[in-house]
């Protein structure tokens, strides 16, 4: 029997450990404490104190494993999310999963208001994987998921993860563009395409319409100008949207000084439908950094925001289980 089985056990016969210095103290009900479970509590007696000091120690800091989907045999997923830190966006995607797929979201620190977010990929990372080692001490074995932005600092987990001796059985990235696609160049690259864009949008527009009807077409679009405009000064006065505004902003100034190096570990990078890649989103070159690569794409209604949600989650879920079966064979 292992010590977390032992410890499992115990607690089912209401047989309650504590962890005092180098001892362990029990409390037990009349009868409760045979004499099998005895001789269990001297052989595992070392590994039951390393289990006991993990948990309060977890228990002591800040909670970054969210439990999406906590029940199941299958090896864990801890999933680090977009650059805003919401967890919820791995929810549709653990449901389809089923439940005997274990699935935790990775929330970083700052959205609680009382903890400054991190600005440095690594920090945050070390910050993960700390949690994630104190959470499943001894044997590990996980599984790690990244959104988005998200995916560079769950490849810089994965990293540190493997360096500390945790077997790391693979590496999903899920709609991750590589970090170069969020330097300032590429933004304001991005930034002046997309305005070109609008102006032929409404240059053609504007050619279909009477000299009559322009009024009315910028009177439209002036009313769409200021619903964004109110949308932002409500997210900035809303406690909560402001917090995941300064996680968002930290996360991606780490995520844009970041440098990749080459991962030793199995990786699998799902994508959206493949015109998601002309985006100029650079996530193909993710590839070039690993020895062992899969690539999965989605259904080509999918894009990068909604890949996870509701409609597509599905999809994504069976690609996720192919990948998983590949990696069995």
């Amino acid at each position: 029997m292992s010590a977390g089985a032992l410890l499992t056990e115990l607690r089912r016969r209401d047989i309650q450990l504590r962890a005092v210095g180098s001892e362990l103290r029990c409390s037990a009900p009349a009868g409760a404490l045979t004499p099998e479970l005895r001789e269990q509590l001297r052989q595992h007696k070392a590994d039951l104190l390393a289990l006991l000091v993990s948990a309060q120690a977890l228990a002591q800091q800040p909670r970054a494993i969210v439990p999406l989907q906590p029940h199941g045999a299958g090896t864990p997923i801890f999933g680090v999310p977009g650059h805003n830190g919401d967890v919820f966006c791995y929810r549709a995607l653990a449901r389809s999963l089923g439940e005997n797929q274990p699935f935790f979201g990775l929330q970083p620190p700052g959205l609680d208001g009382q903890a400054e977010p991190l600005s440095r990929v690594e920090d945050l990372a070390a910050y993960f994987a700390a949690q994630i080692r104190a959470f499943r001490p001894g044997g590990l074995c996980v599984i790690i998921a990244g959104f988005c932005a998200g995916g560079t600092v769950a490849f810089e987990l994965a990293q540190q993860l493997l360096a500390s001796g945790v077997e790391v059985q693979l590496l999903a990235l899920f709609g991750s563009p590589h970090p170069s696609y969020f330097s300032r160049r590429s933004q304001l690259s991005r930034s002046l395409v997309e305005q070109a864009e609008r102006v032929r949008k409404h240059a053609r527009a504007l050619l279909s319409r009477s000299w009559t009807e322009w009024r009315g077409y910028f009177a439209q679009e002036l009313r769409e100008l200021q619903a964004r405009r109110d949308s932002a000064r409500a997210a900035g006065v809303d406690p909560v949207l402001a917090l995941r505004a300064r996680v968002e902003q930290a996360t991606l100034r780490g995520v844009r000084r970041y440098v990749p190096r080459a991962f030793a570990g199995r990786f699998a990078l799902f994508l959206p439908g493949r015109e998601w890649q002309r985006s100029g989103v650079a996530a193909r070159r993710w590839l070039g950094l690993a020895a062992r690569t899969e690539e999965y794409f989605g259904p080509d209604a999918s894009a990068g925001s909604d890949m996870l949600r509701e409609a597509h989650a599905p999809a994504f879920a069976e690609l996720f289980r192919r990948c998983c079966a590949r990696g069995r064979a």
